[in-house]
């Protein structure tokens, strides 16, 4: 198992199958992108597939979700989906995306062992999500979303993240629209992953900004930590249910106690936090020619030297060098 020595294991493993996105968000990165790793760089389908066989046959891990960058531009995403469904044990596997591109890989995703999807969407505003994103494609987003309900890969959950000045007045409104076409809405607060360093705490839309708005329209009532488990979102039914809503507050409201995830990234690095400044090469050592076993107690070393939170409370936290598009959510 995963272990770390505050008594934490980590089953839920996150990995980045690219760094490339096709959108620019502004909370992410620049408008002109990044300096996208070499292709050399990158992890190999079959080290991919390697690494999640170590992780559900080794090491615990029980649930995986491939993450980008924007994965769907990933040109082997089926087939490692397709191996990663036929490991021993089968880890429950999902997929988060900008849903661009999978009104036509919804299906196939499906038939390779595809269990759901987690779509990002910030607004419904064509013309916000232009500015936003620095791209017209908001039409395709609704899209790949139908896509992926019509083809099962439920409950199919909506990631938006609140930003000022641009649409801090949408959440009701996005939550309407979620309850109708059945997808499970979750905001996330903006967190200091942008490749520009432009995040500052007192600009950000809080959690308690998010429920205050929510409660102009709709009665929420909490699920209680008991449910939560060690889910990052805290969850609320609306209006009595069926329907429910969560809340990522990674900085105002963290959630460290109870993480049960670890994360590597495309070019084969462990993470044992998003916010973390210190990765475990993984991919020199399948290069090198490391056993199974040794790539697993490399990952156990790792995980056991996580820190006890993310920091983002503490006055002298360091944003990581890393943007989001080279972590992975």
């Amino acid at each position: 198992m995963l272990l770390d020595t505050y008594g934490r294991v980590a089953t839920d493993l996150r990995v980045s199958l690219t760094d490339r996105c096709n959108l620019r968000c502004t909370y992410c990165m620049p408008e002109e992108g990044l300096q996208w790793l070499a292709k050399p760089e990158l992890l190999t389908d079959d080290e991919i597939v390697r690494l999640v066989r170590v992780a559900v046959s080794e090491l615990g891990v029980e649930e995986v979700r491939f993450t980008g960058g924007e994965p769907l531009l990933r040109p082997g995403l089926v087939g490692i989906i397709e191996r990663c469904a036929a490991l021993e044990p089968r880890p429950r596997l999902s997929l988060t995306t900008n849903g661009i591109g999978l009104e036509r890989t919804a299906g196939a995703l499906r038939d390779a062992g595809l269990n759901r999807v987690n779509v990002s969407l910030d607004t419904l505003r064509p013309d916000v999500f232009q500015r936003m994103t620095r791209r017209k494609r908001h039409a395709d987003v609704l899209r790949g979303l139908a896509a992926a309900r019509e083809a099962g890969l439920t409950p199919v959950k909506v990631n938006s993240v609140l930003m000022p000045g641009l649409n801090d007045d949408e959440a009701p409104e996005l939550l309407a629209w979620a309850m109708e076409y059945d997808y499970e809405l979750r905001f996330i607060e903006q967190m200091p992953l942008d490749a520009q360093h432009g995040w500052q705490r007192d600009g950000m839309i809080t959690a308690g900004d998010i429920l205050e708005s929510l409660r102009t329209r709709f009665t929420l009532t909490p699920e209680g930590e008991e449910k939560r488990g060690s889910a990052p979102a805290e969850r609320w039914t609306v209006d009595g249910g069926p329907h429910r809503v969560g809340v990522i507050a990674s900085v105002t409201r963290p959630f460290c106690r109870a993480c049960d995830r670890t994360r590597v990234t495309a070019d084969g690095q462990v993470r044992t936090c998003l916010f973390a400044t210190e990765e475990s090469d993984l991919r020199g050592a399948l290069r090198g020619g490391a056993e199974d076993s040794e790539v697993a107690a490399r990952w156990r070393l790792a995980m056991w030297g996580k820190k006890a939170g993310a920091g983002i409370d503490d006055p002298s936290f360091v944003q990581p060098d890393r943007p989001m598009s080279a972590i992975g959510g």
